[in-house]
């Protein structure tokens, strides 16, 4: 049986304005920051101790991974993997969902939010939030726009090579990344179906445990919360589109 704990950053100022972010590097509110502390505290609390982490390029992901393992006052290793950036949202970046609510309805804001093939309008090349030219990502094949589709394709191939790997070797490990990719992560490892996975919702800060067979077969999985705690927070995420 093998063991792996998944967290999303806690709330970004991205988060808490209503913006798209994607690749776009954005700073941990000080209540994102409360959560990446109360998610090592449940961490700690639960026993974990990782010996490995991976986390995506971007500062709330690493800001996240760093606060959390010195509240449960750990030194894994880290070890950053562009596959795990966040879904980039193309053009949509920078840009207010409430807002695209009002202008272009719900139902297409939804299938640019949650659907599993839509992919946003591309971004363009040399605008404001454009990573194309990032020095960070030199030699990567930054993409213009994401479905969760092609977050998932860059997931497997991560996940074949990097965490299973680690996991036959006995390390307890952390992925520390963003909501996209978790569902993406979620939707292969639990095989749940594209029709499925617009009404998966994972929250900022809430360490999310998956068990595995000795095959990486999911077994069960859980987070590390009450249940009042998990309602309230997926609700949060709900909510981040509603305009009423």
């Amino acid at each position: 049986m093998y063991k792996i704990v998944l967290l999303r950053h806690g709330e970004s100022t991205w988060n808490k304005k209503g913006l798209w972010a994607g690749w776009t590097d954005v700073k941990l509110t000080s209540h994102g920051e409360q959560e990446a502390h109360e998610a090592g505290r449940r961490l700690k609390a639960a026993g974990f101790k990782f010996d490995l982490v991976f986390e995506s390029f971007l500062e709330r992901c690493s800001r996240t991974t760093s606060l959390a393992i010195k509240t449960m006052n750990i030194q894994p290793k880290v070890r950053k993997d562009w596959r795990l950036n966040e879904r980039h949202y193309g053009a949509l970046q920078g840009v207010n969902k409430k807002e695209m609510v009002e202008k272009y309805g719900p139902e297409k804001v939804f299938a640019w939010r949650r659907s599993y093939s839509v992919r946003p309008p591309k971004i363009k090349k040399g605008s404001r939030y454009d990573q194309g030219d990032d020095i960070l990502y030199r030699g990567i094949s930054v993409p213009r726009s994401e479905s969760l589709h092609d977050v998932e394709k860059r997931i497997r191939p991560f996940w074949l090579e990097k965490v299973v790997p680690a996991l036959k070797s006995k390390k307890m490990i952390l992925i520390s990344t963003s909501g996209n990719t978790l569902r993406a992560l979620a939707k292969f490892l639990g095989k749940i179906p594209a029709d499925k996975v617009a009404a998966v919702n994972i929250p900022t800060g809430l360490p999310l445990v998956y068990e595995l067979d000795k095959n990486f077969k999911l077994q069960k999985y859980y987070y590390l919360a009450t249940k009042q705690e998990l309602t309230a927070a997926v609700q949060k995420v709900k909510n981040q589109i509603k305009t009423k």
